[in-house]
């Protein structure tokens, strides 16, 4: 038990150095809502969108490798010299090569070449923190990690307000003032992405020491092996970018120019209160990638795996609910621009979808573990080939709401998949009575306060009692030996 203690600690400092920056982020929904208008934030929401893309392929799956050739290897060092020397060449190339056609980038995407110019810079100081990140989560120093995290997006955060709000009215009340030279008029979604490379920048600065402790030392046979690792995992990631972002990229193209930018907009601010489903699988993701590999060889760590992913489902399914439940107040808080709420239909799908993507990264621990990550590759690809042709046949009907359907079938085919191999090449004893119990029954009970009695808190909030009680009658005598049992 002390095992799961240990994991559920560590999980939760990671959740604060994802909890506390996206809570962070959250503020920025609000003021990119107010000041822009649809059509502005869905211009700044396809360009995010493309960012996630190149963030995997400047990544190319090193980041797993780094944790998997770390537990593996003899030699910890060379994997840390071998992977940092590789990531700092490659986002090199990357900057000189996209600096030098960014003009016809310009062209391509229909992005403005300004805007190209500020992606490419944040592109490529992002990539050269991954190594120094993970380090730090391999040497279990989470607070440190939280702190550089958290602080990234404070600055962020703070140059945005600082941008948008105040300056425009320093600009205005003193024209005179030295700052009021910064001011540049109807540059709103400029100052989003310089706030964002000064971000960057200052945490590249803070890691930058993990740079210049290298000898520069290159494994070729070793950046063979991890590369041979990591391909997989890239198109994996290719394919997760395209089931996450790709609809927003696809609305824009497939909805009359006239209204896609907006359309684009309003369902991005929507698809952000699927935040705290996002919060809560990525918290867990990070705390849990280094666990997996490092109790691999544990004669238990199947059944160690099937715990977590039981508990795993039963929070999550708390979560699902009562962000259903409450959805309508979050949306005053977060969209106070009531044109945006038009989209609000979409925000149980996609937090179900959220969820379910993060069973599968429970799910996905077999092909990992047993070196065979070719099979996330082609479970992704299958996840994105769904998203595509859902999309590209639901929007020009449905506009942004099929695009939400094909999420969460691209999600809930992943996971099926996954289990189904999983139990073939690495069979984990799951709880899945229990598992497919909880889940059922938040869904259930979800639908019925979302679309019966919407709004409706003397139905909604007695359906979350009911659960927490149902939760507590099934695990109150693990839960209380998880609590009280000291590490050994």
């Amino acid at each position: 038990m002390g095992l799961y203690k240990n994991l559920f600690k560590q999980t939760a400092i990671y959740g604060l150095a994802t909890v506390i920056p996206r809570m962070f982020s959250f503020l920025l929904v609000p003021l990119y809502t107010d000041l822009l208008p649809k059509a502005e934030y869905g211009k700044v929401s396809i360009i995010f969108a493309y960012m996630i893309f190149f963030n995997v392929i400047l990544a190319y799956g090193m980041e797993t490798s780094f944790f998997r050739f770390y537990n593996k290897e003899t030699n910890k060092n060379s994997v840390v010299e071998t992977s940092s020397v590789s990531i700092f060449w490659t986002s090199l190339t990357f900057l000189f090569i996209a600096l030098l056609f960014r003009n016809t980038l310009a062209l391509w995407s229909g992005i403005e070449e300004q805007y190209i110019t500020y992606t490419i810079w944040i592109l490529v100081l992002d990539a050269l923190v991954i190594v120094p990140f993970s380090k730090l989560r391999i040497d279990q120093q989470p607070t440190r990690y939280a702190i550089i995290k958290i602080g990234n997006v404070a600055v962020n955060l703070f140059l945005n307000i600082f941008f948008l709000i105040s300056l425009p009215a320093i600009a205005q009340s003193n024209p005179e003032h030295l700052l009021s030279n910064l001011y540049i008029e109807d540059f709103q979604i400029g100052y989003i992405f310089v706030s964002n490379i000064v971000a960057s920048l200052v945490t590249f600065i803070v890691l930058s020491p993990s740079y210049l402790k290298l000898k520069w030392h290159f494994d070729y046979l070793l950046w063979k092996k991890m590369m041979k690792y990591g391909m997989p995992i890239m198109i994996a990631g290719i394919a997760f970018a395209i089931n996450e972002q790709f609809d927003k990229i696809l609305l824009s193209y497939l909805l009359p120019p006239n209204v896609a930018a907006a359309e684009v907009g309003v369902y991005s601010a929507c698809y952000k209160l699927g935040l705290f489903m996002v919060l809560y699988r990525t918290a867990y993701t990070l705390g849990i990638e280094p666990f997996f590999f490092s109790h691999a060889d544990s004669k238990d760590a199947p059944q160690t795996y099937a715990t977590i992913t039981k508990y795993f489902v039963i929070f999550g399914s708390f979560i699902l609910l009562s962000v259903i439940v409450f959805a309508d107040v979050l949306k005053i808080i977060m969209i106070q621009d009531q044109s945006y709420w038009e989209a609000m239909k979409v925000v149980p799908l996609i937090i179900l979808a959220n969820f379910f993507l993060g069973i599968y990264t429970n799910l996905s621990v077999w092909y990992k573990l047993i070196d065979k990550t070719y099979y996330g590759a082609y479970i992704s690809i299958v996840g994105a080939i769904i998203t595509l042709v859902l999309n590209f046949l639901l929007i020009p009907t449905l506009s942004y709401y099929g695009s939400a359907i094909a999420t969460i079938a691209a999600y809930g085919s992943m996971m099926g998949i996954s289990y189904y191999f999983g139990n073939k090449y690495y069979p984990i004893p799951y709880d899945i009575n229990k598992i497919g119990m909880y889940l059922l029954i938040s869904i259930g009970f979800s639908a019925i306060s979302f679309y019966g009695f919407r709004e409706n808190y003397f139905v909604g909030i007695p359906l979350l009692m009911l659960f927490l009680y149902f939760i507590y009658h099934n695990e109150k005598l693990i839960l209380i030996k998880i609590i009280k049992r000291k590490p050994s």
